[in-house]
Protein backbone atom coordinates (compact mmCIF):
# COMPACT_ATOMS: atom_id res chain seq x y z
CA UNK A 1 0.00 0.00 0.00
CA UNK A 2 1.11 3.53 -1.25
CA UNK A 3 1.81 5.62 2.69
CA UNK A 4 2.18 9.06 0.90
CA UNK A 5 0.07 9.89 -2.36
CA UNK A 6 0.43 13.46 -4.24
CA UNK A 7 -1.95 14.52 -6.64
CA UNK A 8 -0.64 17.36 -8.59
CA UNK A 9 -0.53 19.36 -11.85
CA UNK A 10 2.09 19.27 -14.64
CA UNK A 11 2.55 20.26 -17.71
CA UNK A 12 2.54 17.20 -19.44
CA UNK A 13 3.95 13.49 -19.11
CA UNK A 14 8.12 14.81 -19.03
CA UNK A 15 6.88 17.08 -16.11
CA UNK A 16 5.26 14.54 -14.64
CA UNK A 17 7.92 12.09 -14.74
CA UNK A 18 10.78 14.52 -13.64
CA UNK A 19 9.02 14.62 -10.35
CA UNK A 20 9.84 10.40 -10.05
CA UNK A 21 12.63 10.47 -7.20
CA UNK A 22 12.23 13.45 -5.30
CA UNK A 23 8.19 14.14 -5.94
CA UNK A 24 6.36 16.89 -7.09
CA UNK A 25 7.37 19.23 -4.28
CA UNK A 26 6.10 22.90 -3.53
CA UNK A 27 6.76 24.00 -7.04
CA UNK A 28 3.77 21.71 -8.38
CA UNK A 29 -0.13 22.63 -6.84
CA UNK A 30 -0.84 19.61 -5.24
CA UNK A 31 -3.39 17.74 -2.59
CA UNK A 32 -1.74 14.82 -0.70
CA UNK A 33 -3.25 12.31 0.94
CA UNK A 34 -1.72 9.09 2.94
CA UNK A 35 -2.42 5.13 2.79
CA UNK A 36 -4.65 4.79 -0.33
CA UNK A 37 -3.93 2.86 -3.70
CA UNK A 38 -3.43 5.88 -5.95
CA UNK A 39 -4.16 3.62 -9.33
CA UNK A 40 -6.99 1.65 -7.22
CA UNK A 41 -8.83 4.95 -6.44
CA UNK A 42 -8.26 6.59 -9.86
CA UNK A 43 -9.78 3.29 -11.17
CA UNK A 44 -12.34 3.88 -8.79
CA UNK A 45 -13.33 7.46 -9.48
CA UNK A 46 -13.75 7.11 -13.01
CA UNK A 47 -15.70 4.04 -12.76
CA UNK A 48 -17.79 6.35 -10.72
CA UNK A 49 -18.28 9.12 -13.37
CA UNK A 50 -18.53 6.69 -16.67
CA UNK A 51 -21.22 4.26 -14.38
CA UNK A 52 -22.61 6.80 -11.79
CA UNK A 53 -23.88 4.81 -8.50
CA UNK A 54 -23.49 5.48 -4.94
CA UNK A 55 -23.12 1.22 -4.47
CA UNK A 56 -19.20 -0.04 -4.21
CA UNK A 57 -18.81 -1.84 -7.29
CA UNK A 58 -17.91 -5.46 -6.66
CA UNK A 59 -14.52 -5.86 -7.28
CA UNK A 60 -13.85 -8.09 -9.60
CA UNK A 61 -15.79 -4.95 -11.58
CA UNK A 62 -13.59 -2.43 -10.16
CA UNK A 63 -10.33 -5.14 -10.92
CA UNK A 64 -11.84 -4.87 -14.83
CA UNK A 65 -11.68 -1.45 -15.37
CA UNK A 66 -9.33 0.51 -17.42
CA UNK A 67 -6.61 1.59 -14.81
CA UNK A 68 -4.25 4.54 -14.72
CA UNK A 69 -1.31 4.32 -16.83
CA UNK A 70 2.79 5.17 -15.81
CA UNK A 71 4.02 7.87 -16.17
CA UNK A 72 7.53 6.10 -15.85
CA UNK A 73 7.90 2.06 -15.87
CA UNK A 74 7.38 1.33 -11.78
CA UNK A 75 10.78 0.25 -10.20
CA UNK A 76 11.84 -1.83 -6.93
CA UNK A 77 11.77 0.96 -4.41
CA UNK A 78 8.07 1.67 -4.96
CA UNK A 79 7.85 5.47 -6.33
CA UNK A 80 4.87 5.38 -8.43
CA UNK A 81 3.90 8.21 -10.92
CA UNK A 82 0.39 7.77 -13.01
CA UNK A 83 -1.51 9.96 -15.44
CA UNK A 84 -5.20 10.26 -14.49
CA UNK A 85 -6.92 9.83 -17.98
CA UNK A 86 -8.18 12.91 -19.66
CA UNK A 87 -11.78 12.05 -19.17
CA UNK A 88 -11.90 11.18 -15.84
CA UNK A 89 -9.61 15.31 -14.96
CA UNK A 90 -12.62 16.54 -16.97
CA UNK A 91 -15.48 14.89 -14.92
CA UNK A 92 -13.59 15.74 -11.57
CA UNK A 93 -13.32 19.73 -13.00
CA UNK A 94 -17.00 19.61 -13.95
CA UNK A 95 -18.57 17.31 -10.53
CA UNK A 96 -21.08 18.88 -8.48
CA UNK A 97 -20.93 19.22 -4.80
CA UNK A 98 -23.37 16.67 -4.72
CA UNK A 99 -21.48 13.68 -6.94
CA UNK A 100 -18.28 14.50 -4.83
CA UNK A 101 -19.85 14.03 -1.87
CA UNK A 102 -21.14 10.59 -3.26
CA UNK A 103 -18.39 9.52 -4.66
CA UNK A 104 -16.48 9.88 -1.26
CA UNK A 105 -19.18 7.87 0.50
CA UNK A 106 -18.62 5.10 -1.84
CA UNK A 107 -14.55 5.42 -1.83
CA UNK A 108 -14.58 5.45 1.69
CA UNK A 109 -17.17 2.35 2.42
CA UNK A 110 -15.15 0.21 -0.03
CA UNK A 111 -11.76 1.19 1.94
CA UNK A 112 -13.71 0.66 5.01
CA UNK A 113 -14.45 -2.98 3.51
CA UNK A 114 -10.69 -3.77 2.39
CA UNK A 115 -9.02 -2.00 5.26
CA UNK A 116 -11.14 -1.41 8.19
CA UNK A 117 -8.81 0.20 11.52
CA UNK A 118 -6.09 0.90 8.85
CA UNK A 119 -7.95 2.89 6.99
CA UNK A 120 -6.61 6.37 6.34
CA UNK A 121 -7.57 9.10 8.65
CA UNK A 122 -7.83 11.18 5.70
CA UNK A 123 -11.09 13.64 4.78
CA UNK A 124 -11.58 11.71 1.78
CA UNK A 125 -14.54 14.37 0.74
CA UNK A 126 -12.11 16.86 0.83
CA UNK A 127 -8.83 15.21 -1.18
CA UNK A 128 -11.65 14.65 -4.09
CA UNK A 129 -12.57 18.51 -3.48
CA UNK A 130 -9.01 19.32 -3.66
CA UNK A 131 -8.42 16.88 -6.90
CA UNK A 132 -11.51 18.50 -8.76
CA UNK A 133 -10.09 21.34 -7.98
CA UNK A 134 -6.83 20.59 -9.42
CA UNK A 135 -8.68 19.29 -12.39
CA UNK A 136 -10.22 22.36 -13.10
CA UNK A 137 -7.35 23.81 -13.10
CA UNK A 138 -5.54 21.68 -15.70
CA UNK A 139 -8.29 22.41 -18.02
CA UNK A 140 -8.06 25.66 -17.64
CA UNK A 141 -4.05 25.33 -18.03
CA UNK A 142 -3.43 23.22 -20.88
CA UNK A 143 -1.73 20.79 -18.19
CA UNK A 144 -2.89 17.24 -16.78
CA UNK A 145 -3.53 15.59 -13.10
CA UNK A 146 -1.25 13.39 -12.67
CA UNK A 147 -0.63 11.12 -8.83
CA UNK A 148 3.22 10.52 -7.16
CA UNK A 149 3.15 7.86 -4.35
CA UNK A 150 5.89 6.23 -2.25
Amino acid sequence: MAHDIVFFLAPDDAAAAATRLRGPGEACDSVTCRFVEPDTAIAEWDMYFEQPSAETPPVAQLLAWAWPEWVTAPLNDGIEVFALPKRLTRALADASAAELEELAGRWTARLRAEGGDDMTDDDLLAVLQGVARLAASALNTGGALYSWSF
